[in-house]
C-alpha cells in the first residue's frame, strides 16, 4: 500500500522529485505506444484539476510497474504490487518513422497533412508567419500555414503545422501568445517543417523583413558623411562591407530576387531614404526600405562581391557577381552610377536555368519559326534581332544557335558580356579597357576560320561594316540592334552609313520582338471586352462573338496583378526582291513595313492579337507594348490574324475528323508554346530579359 504523505519528511521530498524526473524521462524516451498514449489521455483527463501527492504517487507506481520498472519504483520507496506478473513489452523495431507519426496522429485525434497541400507563398501564409517569430518556429518545430476568416467564428483562425502529435503544450502556448486567434493544428513531417522554416523565414534565423525591421535606425542621416567635397568616400568602407548585418541583408536581397523571378534589382539613394525595388515581369515592385544608415555598407558590399573599386565613388563602374542559389547558377551584372545622394546600383539577374529554353517555347507561330530557321541555316548572310532593352533579344539568338548547332561547324560569339556558356561554341568577352571592342574582336574572329558568328550588338558603323564584310565573305552573322520594329532596322543601318547595295547582298531577315505578360493560370476567367478595346484593334463585336477572351482577376499567386510570366510577340521581316528594291531606293520605314505586311508578314500587334484570342494575354497588355497602326495597316494586320485563327479552326476540324470525336486544340501544332508552370515557380515558360 502506498504511504500517506509524511509532514516535513525530507527523504520523502527527495523521493518525490526523483519519481517525477523518472516519469518525465520515461515519457520522452519510450517508444511504446501505450506509454505515450496514456500520458496524453491522463493529461486530457486531469487538465485543469489538482491531484493530491498520494494520487500521483499511486499512478506513478502502477505506471512504472506496468513498464517493468520495479527497480525504479523501489528506489522511490514504493513497493511493487505482489500479484503483478512480469510483462514483456513488445516494441516494433521495423516500423517506419512516417508510419509511426501517422499512427500517433490518428490516436491523438489530429489530421496528418503534406506541406505541399498549403500555398506558403500566399498572402495569408505570409500574414500567418508574421504572427509567430522565427525563434519560436525553430524551437518548437512548427510552421504557420494560413490565417483565415471563417463564417460564424468571431476570431480569425490560424492553422499551424506541428511535428509532434504528442506535444499537447504547443497549441496551448500559442493560444496564450495569440488570444485574438483561434488555433487549429495539423501534423506535418518534421523535415518538411524545417525546410519550410529555412525557406520562408529566411537564411539563418530571420527573413529579409525581419532583418530590415531589426536594424537600428539612426536618427541622423548619413548624407553629410557619404562623401567629401571631391566625392571620395570618407568612412572605412572595407569595415562596413564586412559588417555581419550588412552581409546578411545583402545575401537576403539577392536570394529573394532570384526566388521572386526578378530580372533586375534596383538600389536607389534619396534624401533620408534608400529605396529597393525588384523588376518582376517587366514591372518594378518596391520592397520594405532598409535604414538610410545601411546605404554605404550595402553598396560597398555589392561592389566587393562584383570586383569593383570600393574606394572610388565618383565614376560609373561595372562588375559581375556569380552565385549558386538553391542549386541554380545565377549571374548578376552590376552597374553603379554616382548620384546626388550616393551611388545607385542596378543589377541584371541572369538565371541560367531560364536562359536556354527551347526555341519552341519562345512564342513563335509555326510559320514564323519555319521562316527563322530556314534563314538561319543558310551558309552566309545576316540575321538580325531587334527590339528595346529587356525584350529578350539575346535569349532568342541563343535559342536559334542551340537549334542549328552542328559539331561539324565552327561557331564563335563575341558578347558584352557572355551571358551563358554554350557547349561547343567559342565565346569571347568584350573588354573595352584593353581595346577589345566588337569591331576589333570581329577582325580577329575572321582569322579563326568560323562558319557562323554571333555579334552581341551592333552599336556603331564600324561594327556594322565588319559584320557585313563577314557576311559577304561567306559567313552567317547573327546580331542584335535597338529599333522599334523590324522595318526600322533597315533604315537605321542606312542612316548609320551602310550602303543600301551592301544590305541587299547580305541581309536575310529581321526579327522584331517584345515581351508581354501572360495571364495568371490560377485566377484566369472569361472576360467580355468593351467596345473601346475592340475598336483599338479595329474589330467589331460580331466578328469576335465566337471567341472567349480571358483575364486574370488577381490572386495570391500573381500578387493580385492578374499576370504571371511573360511570352514573346514577334514579326519576321523576310528580305524579298521587292523589299530589296525599296532598300535600294532608300525607302522609308513605313513603306518597307507596308510592303512586308502586304506580302504576309504578321506584325507584333497582330501576333499579340492572336495571343489575346487564344486566352494567353489581355487587350491592355498588347496595347501597352505595341503602337496602334493607321486604319489601313490595322485592317491588314487583323486580316493576317484572322487567317491565323482560321488555320487554328482548320486544325481543330481535322483532328475531330481523324479521331471522330471532339478534341482540345493543341497549341504545339500551331507553333505556339504550351503555357506550363513546371520548373518555373508557378510561372509560364518565359523569355528572361536580355
Amino acid at each position: 500500500m502506498a504511504q500517506n504523505k509524511p509532514t516535513g519528511n525530507e527523504p520523502y521530498s527527495n523521493a518525490k522529485k526523483e519519481m517525477e524526473n523518472l516519469i518525465r524521462l520515461e515519457a520522452a524516451d519510450s517508444l511504446a505506444f501505450e506509454g505515450k498514449l496514456q500520458k496524453r489521455e491522463a493529461a486530457k483527463r486531469h487538465r485543469g484539476s489538482r491531484k493530491t501527492t498520494e494520487d500521483r504517487g499511486k499512478e506513478a507506481q502502477n505506471h512504472l510497474v506496468r513498464l517493468g520498472g520495479n527497480e525504479a519504483a523501489a528506489r522511490i520507496g514504493q513497493a511493487p504490487v505482489p500479484s503483478m506478473p512480469e510483462m514483456d513489452i513488445e516494441v516494433a523495431t521495423d516500423i517506419e518513422p512516417a508510419d509511426f507519426i501517422k499512427s500517433m496522429t490518428e490516436k491523438a485525434g489530429l489530421d496528418y497533412a503534406n506541406i505541399g497541400d498549403y500555398d506558403l507563398e500566399s498572402k495569408s501564409a505570409e500574414i500567418a508567419r508574421q504572427l509567430i517569430p522565427s525563434s519560436i518556429a525553430r524551437d518548437r518545430r512548427l510552421i504557420p500555414l494560413i490565417e483565415e476568416k471563417k463564417d460564424g467564428r468571431r476570431r480569425n483562425v490560424l492553422w499551424v503545422g506541428i511535428s509532434d502529435p504528442l506535444d499537447i503544450t504547443i497549441i496551448d502556448d500559442l493560444r496564450l501568445m495569440l488570444p485574438e486567434h483561434e488555433l487549429e493544428a495539423v501534423v506535418i513531417n518534421e523535415d518538411d517543417i524545417v525546410d519550410a522554416i529555412d525557406r520562408h523565414y529566411g537564411v539563418g534565423e530571420e527573413s529579409l523583413d525581419d532583418v530590415i525591421n531589426n536594424l537600428d535606425k539612426e536618427d541622423e542621416t548619413d548624407d553629410d558623411i557619404l562623401k567629401k567635397d571631391d566625392g571620395q568616400v570618407e568612412i572605412d568602407v572595407n569595415e562596413l562591407a564586412n559588417n555581419p548585418p550588412v552581409i546578411k541583408l545583402v545575401n537576403l536581397l539577392l536570394v529573394q530576387a532570384v526566388q521572386e523571378r526578378a530580372s533586375d534589382l534596383h538600389i536607389e539613394p534619396f534624401q533620408g531614404q534608400l529605396r529597393i525595388r525588384y523588376r518582376v515581369d517587366g514591372v518594378l515592385r518596391e520592397i520594405p526600405n532598409p535604414p538610410k544608415s545601411m546605404q554605404v555598407g550595402m553598396i560597398s558590399r555589392l561592389k566587393v562581391m562584383a570586383g569593383m573599386n570600393i574606394s572610388e565613388s565618383r565614376v560609373p563602374q561595372d562588375g559581375r557577381i556569380r552565385l549558386n542559389i538553391s542549386g541554380k547558377e545565377v549571374d548578376m551584372r552590376v552597374a553603379s552610377l554616382p548620384t546626388v545622394y550616393g551611388e545607385s546600383i542596378v543589377m541584371r539577374v541572369l538565371d541560367k536555368s531560364t536562359m536556354m529554353i527551347g526555341i519552341e517555347q519562345l512564342g513563335f507561330q509555326k510559320e514564323q519559326l519555319e521562316d527563322v530557321l530556314r534563314e538561319a541555316k543558310k551558309p552566309n548572310g545576316m540575321l538580325l534581332v531587334t527590339g528595346p532593352t529587356g525584350s529578350g533579344k539575346t535569349t532568342t539568338l541563343y535559342s536559334i544557335l542551340n537549334e542549328i548547332f552542328d559539331s561539324g561547324m565552327k561557331f564563335i560569339t563575341t558578347e558584352d558580356p557572355v551571358e551563358y556558356e554554350l557547349p561547343g561554341i567559342v565565346q569571347v568577352n568584350i573588354n573595352t579597357k584593353v581595346g577589345l571592342t566588337f569591331a576589333a574582336c570581329l577582325r580577329a574572329i575572321l582569322r579563326q576560320d568560323p562558319d557562323d558568328i554571333l555579334v552581341g550588338e551592333i552599336r556603331d558603323v564600324e561594327t556594322a561594316s565588319i559584320s557585313i564584310q563577314a557576311a559577304l565573305t561567306g559567313h552567317m552573322v547573327f546580331s542584335t540592334l535597338h529599333t522599334n520594329s523590324a522595318a526600322a532596322t533597315v533604315t537605321r543601318l542606312v542612316d548609320m552609313g551602310i550602303e543600301p547595295f551592301l544590305l541587299t547582298s547580305t541581309l536575310r531577315g529581321v526579327i522584331g520582338q517584345r515581351l508581354i505578360r501572360t495571364i495568371c493560370p490560377s485566377c484566369k476567367e472569361p472576360y467580355i471586352p468593351t467596345d473601346e478595346e475592340l475598336a483599338e484593334f479595329t474589330v467589331t463585336r460580331e466578328e469576335v462573338e465566337d471567341i472567349t477572351f480571358m483575364v486574370g482577376r488577381g490572386c495570391d499567386d500573381c500578387g493580385f496583378s492578374g499576370y504571371k510570366g511573360r511570352i514573346g510577340i514577334y514579326e519576321v521581316l523576310l528580305v524579298t526582291e521587292e523589299v530589296n528594291e525599296l532598300i535600294l531606293q532608300r525607302a522609308t520605314t513605313d513603306e518597307i513595313h507596308a510592303l512586308a505586311v502586304h506580302q504576309g508578314m504578321q506584325t507584333m500587334r497582330s501576333d499579340g492579337w492572336l495571343k489575346v484570342c487564344l486566352g494567353i494575354t489581355t487587350f491592355d497588355e498588347v496595347s501597352r507594348q505595341t503602337p496602334r497602326e493607321s486604319e489601313e495597316s490595322a485592317r491588314a494586320e487583323m486580316a493576317s490574324a484572322k487567317r491565323s485563327l482560321a488555320r487554328i479552326d482548320e486544325l481543330r476540324r481535322q483532328r475531330e475528323a481523324e479521331d471522330n470525336a471532339p478534341a482540345d486544340f493543341d497549341e504545339d501544332e500551331f507553333g505556339l508554346p504550351e503555357v506550363s508552370t513546371e520548373g518555373s515557380g508557378g510561372a509560364p515558360h518565359l523569355l528572361p530579359e536580355s
